[in-house]
Order: structure tokens, then C-alpha cells, then sequence
């Protein structure tokens, strides 16, 4: 396994979920499924349907000589109607041009049937960016696409899914980052100077702290993330000697 860190990024593009009409229920999956990989999801952005805002983002997150990253994914826009220009602005991102396929529209064909059900709009979905290649959809016919380093999928949760599971196999990977956690019943305030200390300690691991609130006490749980087994284990003991040190009898270690 390499010692690469491969890293990602996911456009969400919609005017529907930036008015809160419709709420995102990608990212997690997403995340989820790229760290199984050894690829860290490092950047979620969220854009209208905006042609040039569509290519801006493309191509700032693609570039990654320049601060971008090893894979971009990008969710909606890839449906029938008018709003939906994610392909034909990433085509224009990559500088090239959309085109009739034949292997796209036949994938169209195999859903619907009859050819006379692929109207002009649904026969929009069969135009591909030259040069890139086709994501399977085995739920709704119309395929996602991948162009360079870019994968557009859909924004319908199980289709993206689908999409999503059909490159999963194709992507490279480092090691996958492990995640261990500290609960105690104190509140951040009072871990947060030590915890700073125990921090710097650990180039390699990064620790969160996120406060709760549970049977009416106030408490903290410190999330600790790496790839370095041996660095994880150590940084997870220094923090709970560091509750304990505060006060913590028993905090919860998992």
C-alpha cells in the first residue's frame, strides 16, 4: 500500500440546494466509500447551475499542480431539462466539445425500450464531452461520465450511489485513515489548552473536539484521525491521561 495521500473533492451543483428545496444526501456516502479507498475527501462546495461558475470551480479543483486534487466529483445536472448544463460546462472546462454517442444512446435505448420514448430532452443525456468515458447507471439508463480526473454523477442519491460504486474499483488509493475517539464528561474549555499541547505532539494525526450534551451534563468527545497506527494509538493514550489528569474518572475510549 502506498504511502501517497490521494485526495478528492465534491462539487454539488444545483439552484435546488441552495435554496434548501432539496436537501444533500451524497456527501456522506461519498466520504464514506473514498475513505474505505485511501482517498480523504477534502473539499465539499456547493454552486448553483451556473455555466462559468460550473467551469471556474472544474477547473480550479481538477488542477493539481496548482492546490487541486487527485479526483473531482461533481453530483446533478446531468438530467433532461434545461437547468441541466453540468456536461456541456465541463466539456467547456476541459475545452472540448459535446457529442452525440452512439454507445450512450444506446444505453438511453436499453431503459426505455422504444425509440420513440427518447424525446429531444431525454436524448440530451446521450450527449458525452469528447474523450470522456461513460459511468455505468444501471437504475435510470442515462450514464454518468468521466472526463480527466473528473467523475459527474447524478444528484439522485440512489443513482449517484450506483455511479459512485461502479468507479469505486477503478480508483487508487492510499491508506485508509482510522478514526478512534476519547469521550469525557468535561467541557472543551477546560481540555482545550492541553489538548493543543497534545496536538503539536502529532504531525500525523489530527484531533477534533466536538462538545455534547447528554442526560443533562455537558462533556466533550476528542476524535483523533491517521493513517500512522502506532502515532493514532500514542496520541489516543496522551488524551486520555489528559482527561483523567482533569478530572475524567472514566472516559469512554473507542
Amino acid at each position: 500500500m502506498t504511502d501517497k495521500v490521494f485526495t478528492a473533492a465534491l462539487i454539488i451543483i444545483g439552484d435546488e440546494i441552495l435554496s434548501g428545496r432539496t436537501q444533500d444526501k451524497n456527501t456522506a456516502y461519498i466520504a464514506e466509500n473514498l475513505n474505505k479507498i485511501g482517498v480523504r475527501l477534502m473539499e465539499v462546495r456547493v454552486i448553483p447551475d451556473d455555466r462559468q461558475k460550473i467551469i471556474d470551480t472544474v477547473n480550479e479543483m481538477r488542477d493539481t499542480e496548482n492546490g487541486g486534487h487527485d479526483y473531482v466529483f461533481t453530483t446533478g445536472g446531468i438530467g433532461p431539462t434545461h437547468d441541466d448544463i453540468t456536461a456541456e460546462s465541463i466539456a467547456a472546462a476541459f475545452g472540448v466539445e459535446l457529442e452525440l454517442r452512439d454507445d450512450a444512446y444506446a444505453e438511453l435505448l436499453a431503459y426505455y425500450k422504444d425509440e420513440s420514448e427518447i424525446t429531444e430532452s431525454r436524448k440530451k443525456m446521450a450527449y458525452i464531452p469528447k474523450g470522456g468515458e461513460l459511468i455505468d447507471n444501471p437504475v435510470s439508463g442515462a450514464p454518468g461520465i468521466k472526463i480527466g480526473n473528473v467523475f459527474i454523477m447524478a444528484g439522485v442519491p440512489r443513482i449517484m450511489q450506483s455511479m459512485f460504486d461502479a468507479v469505486a474499483p477503478t480508483l487508487k488509493g492510499g491508506k485508509s485513515v482510522i478514526s478512534r475517539s476519547v469521550t469525557a464528561d468535561l467541557p472543551e474549555s477546560i481540555i482545550a489548552d492541553g489538548l493543543a499541547v497534545v496536538q503539536n505532539n502529532y504531525d500525523d494525526v489530527s484531533i477534533g473536539s466536538y462538545p455534547k450534551y447528554q442526560n443533562g451534563k455537558f462533556g466533550t468527545s476528542l476524535v483523533m484521525r491517521g493513517i500512522n497506527e502506532d502515532s493514532l494509538e500514542k496520541a489516543v493514550n496522551d488524551v486520555a491521561e489528559l482527561v483523567k489528569s482533569l478530572g475524567e474518572d472514566n472516559p469512554i475510549i473507542a
